[in-house]
C-alpha cells in the first residue's frame, strides 16, 4: 500500500490576558486601515460588516489599553482613519508571526510523510467490532454484477483479500480503486487447512502461511496463521480438528473463508 499525502493547515491568533486579541482577519483589516485609509473600504475588503469593523476595532482597543485606530477630520479629503504608531507596530510584528507560523507549516509537512495512513491506522485501531480479524487495505479492483459486486482488497504487498457486498453496498460506501478500506472477518468464518490439501474449493479466498500461534480452550481452538510480516488471521476450529490437522507453531496452514464473508467498511 502507498503512503497517503496529507496536507497541513493552522490557524494563527493573538491573545492577551487569555483572551483572543485577533484573528487573522481582524489583523487583516488593521492592515487594510493603514493602505487605504477607510474603515468602510478596510471591512469590504476583508470581507465584513461596517459594524463588525468597529467591534473588532473596539475589542482590540481595549485589549490593547490604547488607540490602534485614530479618525482624521478635515483636511482635502474631508477626513479618514488611519493607524496609530501602535497599530501599525502590531500589524508589523503580527506580519512577522504569520510569516514564521507558515514556514513552520510547511517544515512540519515535510515531516509529514506516512502521517495520514498512519492516522487511518489508529481509527482503525479504535474501532469497536466483535469481528477478530480487522484489516485496513486498498481497492485494486471491483467488478461490478447486476445485484453484487466483487472487491478485491489489497491489505499488504502481495496480500489481497476478496469481498462480495451488494452494488448499493458499494455505491454507498463509495468503493472505488484507490479507495482505503476496512475488511472485517469473524474468526468462526475462517476455515483452517493443513497447508499441504490438495482440494480444490469454491472458496474465493485461500490465504497460505504459517502457524504463529495455538490457543487450547476446553472445546476449540484459536489458531493465528501469519499470512505476511505484521498480517495475521485469527481461526476458530474444533480441538478435534486442530489435532486432526496436526497444527503446531511453525507448520503451513491455509485460512479459508468466502468472500461473502468479509465485512467492508470506509472511514467515516
Amino acid at each position: 500500500m502507498k503512503p497517503q499525502d496529507i496536507t497541513l493547515q493552522g490557524a494563527l491568533w493573538l491573545s492577551m490576558a487569555g483572551e483572543k486579541f485577533g484573528s487573522p482577519q481582524h489583523l487583516a483589516l488593521l492592515a487594510q486601515i493603514d493602505v487605504c485609509g477607510s474603515i468602510s473600504q478596510a471591512a469590504r475588503t476583508t470581507g465584513i460588516s461596517y459594524k463588525a469593523a468597529w467591534d473588532a476595532i473596539d475589542h482590540m482597543n481595549n485589549l490593547a489599553g490604547e488607540p490602534l485606530v485614530e479618525r482624521l477630520s478635515g483636511g482635502k479629503g474631508g477626513g479618514g482613519t488611519r493607524l496609530t504608531a501602535r497599530g501599525r507596530q502590531l500589524v508589523a510584528n503580527y506580519q512577522i508571526i504569520a510569516q514564521e507560523h507558515q514556514q513552520f507549516l510547511r517544515n512540519l509537512q515535510r515531516q509529514a510523510g506516512n502521517m495520514a495512513d498512519d492516522l487511518l491506522l489508529l481509527k482503525g485501531m479504535s474501532m469497536k467490532t466483535s469481528a477478530r480479524n480487522q484489516f485496513l487495505g486498498k481497492v485494486v479492483a471491483i467488478r461490478t454484477g447486476a445485484v453484487n459486486d466483487e472487491v478485491e482488497l489489497e491489505v499488504a504487498d502481495g496480500l489481497r483479500l476478496v469481498a462480495v457486498v451488494t452494488h448499493d453496498s458499494s455505491e454507498n460506501l463509495g468503493l472505488a480503486p484507490g479507495t482505503t478500506a476496512f475488511a472485517l472477518i469473524k474468526a468462526s468464518s475462517v476455515i483452517v487447512g493443513s497447508g499441504q490439501d490438495g482440494m480444490r474449493l469454491s472458496a474465493r479466498n485461500q490465504l497460505h502461511g504459517t502457524v504463529s500461534r495455538l490457543q487450547p480452550g476446553a472445546v476449540n481452538t484459536e489458531v493465528v496463521i501469519e499470512l505476511a510480516p505484521g498480517s495475521s488471521i485469527a481461526a476458530i476450529i474444533t480441538n478435534g480438528s486442530a489435532s486432526q490437522l496436526g497444527l503446531q507453531v511453525g507448520s503451513p496452514a491455509c485460512a479459508i473463508f468466502k468472500a461473502s464473508s468479509v465485512i467492508l467498511g470506509v472511514p467515516g
